[in-house]
């Protein structure tokens, strides 16, 4: 389950999404959380889910990924939609012992689920139609302003991209350091929940060893070219807007405008 993973993952293509400006597309998926979590009915909810796939044929990427980005957060989500749908108080249609499903649960349970499926999908679809390095100019250029309140905006757009980009390194790690395990008699499956708890220590203690040792090796890398953080920095492709970016803010605007209306519908 863990290479179903694709939050990090980069594929190189040709589409409107790939060409847009980096700092529009964090600026899009940061409006689209917020409509996604304003809407508060099903014709919200619904333009939403329109939207998102309108997007992800834009894209261009091969709907496996996306499928794959799902099965991995499958036991979160539906571990969500339970219970949501049996905690939230309301006009029961359905009880057996404590167990209780209301009317309102089930549609806390859906808004919550679908909610949930398309943040996964929409973050995804940013890493992979951006290079780590356009997401760091991106994130480094939208955080600028706050440099004058002392934020070190270099450092933490470097860190963050680090971060992802080390995301899918870290789960083929995982998974050979589970495949080592196993064969040498290790169980990561049955058991209760202590007992499996238990079963991942011969898992971590390698994990957090080869994490560290590969930050200690990046480290001395980025000391050996002479880093010295963002001062005097300058860079190969400087960012610049074009039409395309300038049509997809309106759109954006539009949307986060639609997400509000649909509140009175």
């Amino acid at each position: 389950m863990l290479k179903d993973i694709t939050i990090g993952q980069y594929l190189p293509g040709n589409s409107f999404l790939h060409k847009l400006d980096p700092r529009t597309k964090i600026l899009a998926v940061l409006l689209y959380m917020i409509a996604l979590f304003v809407v508060n009915n099903f014709w919200g909810l619904g333009a939403m889910l329109l939207l998102s796939v309108v997007v992800i044929l834009i894209s261009k990427i091969p709907l496996r990924f996306f499928f794959r980005g799902i099965k991995a957060i499958a036991f979160i989500v539906l571990l969500t939609v339970a219970l949501q749908m049996f905690m939230t108080p309301g006009e029961a249609l359905w009880q057996w012992g404590f167990l209780t499903i209301t009317k309102e649960g089930i549609r806390q349970a859906i808004f919550m689920g679908t909610r949930l499926l398309l943040l996964v999908s929409l973050t995804s679809i940013l890493t992979l139609t951006t290079t780590p390095i356009s997401l760091t100019d991106g994130i480094e250029n939208l955080l600028k302003p706050f440099q004058r309140f002392g934020m070190p905006a270099h450092e933490l757009a470097m860190m963050m991209t680090i971060a992802l980009r080390f995301i899918p390194t870290l789960v083929e790690e995982t998974e050979k350091i589970m495949q080592a395990q196993a064969a040498r008699g290790a169980d990561f499956e049955s058991g209760n929940l202590v007992e499996r708890a238990k079963a991942m220590i011969p898992l971590l203690v390698p994990l957090f060893l080869n994490a560290f040792k590969r930050a200690d090796e990046l480290a001395m890398a980025m000391e050996a070219r002479c880093y010295h953080g963002g001062e005097n920095r300058t860079r190969l492709k400087a960012l610049k807007y074009g039409g395309r970016d300038a049509v997809t803010g309106v759109l954006c605007l539009c949307m986060i405008a639609g997400a509000f209306f649909t509140r009175f519908i």
